[in-house]
């Protein structure tokens, strides 16, 4: 194996360590802070008293 080589793939490796460690630090995170406690209220937030829950308001026009 030839340095360059070497060096390539010791990048690649360093990398994939960085970035997995980095998204089980996040994801534990997420997990101890509540992210992951009450999924419904997250989906529901985009509604308003405006455009309640399961009824349409947007319409093609005709």
């Amino acid at each position: 194996m030839n340095p360059a080589t070497f060096t390539v793939l010791a990048v690649v490796i360093g990398s994939v360590v960085l970035f997995g460690t980095a998204t089980v630090l996040a994801l534990g995170w997420a997990f101890r802070d509540g992210q992951f406690d009450n999924l419904d209220r997250g989906a529901a937030s985009i509604f308003g008293p405006d455009e309640p829950i399961g009824e349409p308001t947007d319409a093609f026009p005709e």
